[in-house]
């Protein structure tokens, strides 16, 4: 399926019937919609790190208790809170923390701290969930729990999902969502797929060592930028004969450095890099892979070497089951055509370590005005069309209502 191509709800899901919805979630909506707004653009003007997330985390922990609710502080930063009861749960999560970048956007909400900003749309992802979380509070009843999940560390690896399970976050959990900005779809689109959405992503740090020397005598001594250049173009080359091309599998070096003087063999050398793959399997290969084929290309250069190759996150895979109720969601909240097909990206995200434990699915939010060109997240000119928050909340809330079978 391509990108903003219909998304086809299968008949067993599409029986669950696809309208406005309950009167309760326009209602809360049409009271809170510039609730919803303000907490985006405190949290866009007020960023944090990965975890470092404290006056985030005690903003939502307030909002939430104010609301009658009860949330529980994570270790570190981070919360997560219930709302209603029943023997099944659905879990919904955002990710509080932004990135270490200096945000030019001139907006009035822009990043008051200098060198960190929400570039990924985190701010909305938190704001959207509290929305979602206090219109289901707001709710006559439920035919079920939903368990909001506020993470930390989403932008660092492995991630701060992993906090949030060893947490319990997602115990008696029976299945979980999450939307994520999408500056390539329009307001009112969400994009779903069955099957992996984003790729795994390692991190390969690779320190040579020598005992340096004359370049005019390179033979005495262990060339180290010779053997660099050999890991460098080496080292991509024979992945892509040693792994099934089909699996999206991509190595590209972002840092290397070496030496001060042209004329002397360095003592000291570093290379970096990510290393992606699109299919779960060949991520479970590959560390081992890389170790053996770092072994076999620098053997005959005599430099010494240590590899750390990070595991970094798993594919998110969307379930099929919940990707259908995904996009009935979508469909349910925003009309017939809200719900669109999107393509695999070779970004790494950390939800793909709730589905290592419990079925779920994530959706793209379209955040694009629909006019003009859209910065891409992660780019210091990153912002977001905010008529897209409201449609955010009503998904989600959508998503755990079908999910529960309400």
């Amino acid at each position: 399926m391509t990108l903003a191509e219909p998304h086809p709800v299968p008949a067993h899901v599409a029986d669950l019937g696809v309208g406005n919805g309950p009167e309760w979630i326009d209602r809360w909506l049409a009271a809170h919609a510039d609730d919803v707004l303000g907490w985006r653009r405190t949290l866009h003007a007020r960023p944090e790190l990965a975890r470092r997330e404290h006056e985030t985390t005690r903003l939502v922990a307030e909002t939430l208790a104010a609301a009658g609710l009860a949330p529980r502080l994570l270790p570190g930063t981070g919360l997560i809170c219930d709302v209603g009861q029943g023997p099944r749960t659905v879990a919904l999560r955002a990710d509080l923390d932004a990135l270490p970048l200096q945000e030019q956007n001139d907006v009035p909400y822009a990043s008051r701290v200098p060198g960190v900003a929400h570039m990924c749309g985190h701010d909305a992802h938190t704001a959207m969930l509290l929305g979602a979380g206090l219109a289901l509070a707001s709710a006559p009843s439920l035919p079920g729990r939903v368990r909001l999940i506020f993470q930390p560390a989403e932008e660092v690896q492995p991630g701060g999902a992993l906090d949030a399970i060893a947490a319990d976050a997602i115990a008696d959990v029976d299945r979980i969502f999450a939307l994520h900005c999408d500056p390539r779809l329009e307001v009112g689109k969400v994009g779903t797929r069955t099957g992996a959405i984003t790729s795994a992503c390692d991190m390969l740090e690779l320190r040579l060592t020598s005992p340096g020397g004359h370049t005019s005598r390179p033979h005495l001594t262990a060339d180290l930028v010779h053997a660099l250049g050999t890991v460098i173009t080496g080292l991509p080359d024979l992945l892509s004969r040693r792994v099934d091309p089909r699996s999206g599998t991509v190595l590209v070096w972002g840092t290397v450095q070496a030496g001060h003087a042209a004329n002397a063999v360095p003592q000291q050398g570093v290379l970096a890099g990510t290393l992606r793959t699109a299919q779960h399997a060949t991520w479970n290969e590959l560390e081992p892979l890389v170790r053996s084929l770092v072994t076999a290309l620098l053997a005959p250069t005599g430099v010494g070497y240590v590899l750390e190759h990070r595991r970094g996150v798993p594919p998110v895979v969307n379930d099929a089951v919940s990707a259908d109720l995904l996009a009935l969601a979508a469909q349910r909240a925003n009309g017939l055509d809200a719900a669109v097909g999107t393509e695999q990206s070779s970004g790494g995200e950390d939800f793909g370590w709730y589905l290592e434990h419990v079925p779920g699915a994530m959706g793209r939010l379209g955040v694009w005005s629909g006019v003009g060109d859209m910065s891409d997240i992660h780019q210091p000119t990153f912002d977001l069309d905010e008529r897209a928050l409201p449609v955010g909340v009503r998904t989600l809330v959508h998503a755990a209502l079908a999910s529960l079978g309400g």
